[in-house]
């Protein structure tokens, strides 16, 4: 397949790239700057502006799109970039796509579409909207791709738990505490934490791309969900550290403010329901299995 990347250089499009590229797949990747290498072309979202020849001949377009979500604390111009950084991108995109005729779109979202407030309720990929910045981020982000799918595009929405790499993400903020025997549950541990290996993030994507039966929203979770509680020992496991804390929820609003609501002490019991009535085995269906594989492959034992 010829598929092009937005968002290529982050943590999910690096290993996407590679892997597409080891299986045999051509990746052209969209950078906002001037063109350096062959496989580049330039784009600038925020104009509008996207290099015609990017998409010509293409099968497929991926879009990984977006400013990290707990990259910094949150406020009101912070949580307009996180709009910003997804709603227009994928506007330009989605457009551009139909205007090419590219057959698939597969475009990034986030398990919190759902909400943070399903408590203990199973949360597959016919639940609706919740209801919160990230519930409403999500849903108008995935409504971006809206060009696409009127022109017949098949468009898949892929709404992505936690994702457990090596190198990045949410482990490498808590392998030092872990490390320094800081571990634990955080507010009452019973609220859920969806996650997924990157090595299955990049295979659901690829599953995506390559089987035209796929559409629509999937839930890119881990099969085995997990509480906070459970997901603390876990890691504590993987790093042969203690777990003996509870941060309690106002230690964490204070912390990191409105963040702490939407996306720690609440999260929603996502399966994948879609991706295995399609077919899709997982690398690493449980919490232990997906710890392990990333706190081996950084070094951290």
């Amino acid at each position: 397949m010829q598929v092009v990347i937005a968002g290529s250089s982050g943590l999910i499009g690096t290993a996407l790239v590679a892997a597409l590229r080891r299986d045999g797949h051509v990746v052209s990747r969209l950078v906002r700057r001037e063109a350096a290498a062959p496989d580049e072309f330039a784009w600038d979202p925020a104009r509008a502006q996207l290099d015609e020849r990017a998409l010509r001949g293409a099968d497929a377009v991926v879009n990984l799109c977006g400013a990290s979500i707990g990259g910094r604390r949150w406020n009101g111009s912070y949580k307009q970039e996180l709009r910003d950084s997804r709603i227009t991108p994928t506007d330009v995109l989605a457009t551009a796509v139909a205007a090419a005729e590219v057959p698939t779109l597969v475009n990034a979202s986030g398990a919190h579409y759902y909400g943070g407030d399903t408590g203990d309720a199973i949360v597959d990929e016919t639940a609706a909207a919740g209801t919160g910045f990230l519930a409403t981020l999500c849903r108008d982000w995935e409504a971006a791709t809206t060009p696409a799918t009127a022109a017949g595009v098949r468009t898949v929405l892929v709404r992505s738990a936690v994702v457990l790499a090596p190198n990045g993400g949410m482990l490498s903020m808590l392998h030092p505490l872990y490390w320094l025997g800081l571990g634990g549950r955080l507010g009452s541990g019973r609220q859920y934490t969806p996650w997924i290996s990157l090595d299955d993030e990049v295979g659901a994507i690829t599953f995506a791309l390559t089987h035209p039966e796929v559409s629509g929203p999937i839930n890119a979770a881990g099969p085995a969900p997990v509480t906070n509680a459970e997901f603390g020992r876990a890691l504590g496991r993987a790093l042969h550290r203690p777990t003996p804390l509870v941060v309690p929820g106002f230690a964490l609003r204070a912390l990191v403010g409105e963040f702490a609501d939407e996306a720690i002490l609440h999260g929603p019991r996502a399966i994948p329901a879609a991706l295995e009535q399609a077919g899709y085995t997982f690398q690493h269906p449980t919490i232990g299995a997906a710890l392990a594989a990333a706190v081996g492959r950084s070094g951290n034992r």
